[in-house]
């Protein structure tokens, strides 16, 4: 991608403009950013979504001053009819399932895609919304069909309303008020309160971008390593050093109070856990790179032939660092050439039949390991070979 070139999608400006001008600072109203980019996406195929098991789903609706919502899955004639107003059926992880919604995804890959959440799409009947509320992370709402309206303000000292089952904003001032008509997009930073109603039915997509709190990234990351440490202390015995031992330790009348000396053991233990930077970053990745809860793969019935390329399936996620290759939550050391390939299929979710030929016997064991899981797709296409 040329970070460089002017973006239809973000109204003329290029990729390294508007990370510079707005990501995480200031709104931007896009006029005509992406028009018919989901022109198959109708209602007919939300509805089939949200009564799918395997895919998460809300319905919202409102009756004059009543809020209700409902959790999937959601069977088509749960749903209420096209007649009644202001209600709204929100289905998460289209793009996991939807090869258009896939393909608008990847239009956002200059931004990392360890930030990625997932595109979201919500079908509205006139008035529908899910009232004036505040996102942790950055969104593009893109109007796929009919018009919504957004009411939008910064937020600094957000107060809640206690008589909704939802997080709805208490006393929202909006600044902004735009009227989207199909393919305009809006972003919005964190922190920034709004508000969208239909005006007739509506089709809205949502590109959300994840920012986990610091104590939360952290937790998973402790996690993962103390798992790390325990599975590998499965398969070799501790060494007596490691184990706890009080020789000498005083007779006690103060039996209950915890011993200064496992204090320390504790804390140096985890001084020492933590204080592995490979396995930090290894864990990171891992962490960063696991899909979705309730994603699933359907195995591939066969290893690739010679002269396949290989396509990383929608629902995968492949990152990397300096050392590793993450896919799915597992990590791979990699370096050489393997790992150019690697980092190349991360970028690109593509590898053309020559660079797969070009792999070590190793890496191709792994990548017909990757196709068998159902991770990667084995196709023999006319598409180009990517550039080296």
């Amino acid at each position: 991608m040329d970070l460089e070139r002017p973006m239809a999608l973000l109204g003329g400006l290029s990729a390294s403009d508007f990370m510079r001008l707005h990501w995480q600072k200031t709104p931007r109203l896009i006029r005509a950013a992406a028009l018919g980019a989901l022109a198959g996406v109708d209602r007919r195929s939300l509805f089939a979504l949200a009564a799918r098991d395997d895919v998460e789903s809300r319905l919202v609706a409102r009756s004059g001053r009543q809020w209700s919502v409902r959790h999937g899955p959601i069977a088509r004639r749960a749903l209420p009819s096209l007649a009644t107003p202001r209600w709204t059926l929100l289905v998460q992880g289209v793009d996991l399932h939807d090869a258009a919604v896939h393909r608008l995804r990847e239009g956002f890959r200059f931004i990392a895609d360890a930030r990625l959440d997932d595109v979201m799409l919500s079908f509205a009947t006139d008035g529908g919304g899910v009232g004036p509320h505040l996102d942790a992370y950055d969104v593009f709402l893109l109007q796929v069909a009919g018009r919504r309206r957004w009411r939008v303000g910064r937020t600094a000292r957000p107060q809640w309303r206690g008589d909704v089952p939802l997080k709805m904003l208490r006393g929202f001032v909006p600044r902004h008020d735009w009227l989207l008509e199909p393919g305009d997009m809006l972003y919005l930073p964190p922190g920034w309160g709004h508000d969208g109603i239909a005006v007739g039915e509506c089709i809205t997509a949502s590109v959300g971008f994840r920012a986990p709190t610091a104590d939360a990234l952290a937790g998973e990351v402790v996690q993962r390593i103390a798992e790390a440490r325990m599975s590998d202390n499965e398969e070799m015995p501790p060494r007596e050093s490691d184990r706890y031992a009080d020789a000498g330790e005083a007779a006690t009348d103060r039996p209950a109070r915890i011993p200064v000396r496992l204090q320390g053991f504790v804390t140096a233990s985890i001084e020492r856990l933590l204080g592995d930077a490979r396995a930090r970053e290894c864990a990171l990745g891992e962490v960063l790179s696991e899909p979705k809860p309730g994603t699933w793969f359907e195995r591939g019935d066969m290893a690739p032939t010679q002269g396949a390329a290989i396509t990383l399936d929608a629902r995968t996620r492949m990152l990397y660092d300096d050392r590793h290759v993450f896919i799915n939550g597992e990590s791979y050391r990699a370096a050489g050439a393997d790992a150019t390939l690697m980092r190349r299929l991360a970028d690109r979710r593509r590898l053309g039949a020559a660079s797969v030929a070009r792999a070590s016997a190793g890496a191709r064991d792994l990548l017909a390991e990757w196709v068998q899981a159902g991770w990667c797709l084995a196709t023999h296409d006319t598409l180009d070979e990517e550039p080296t």
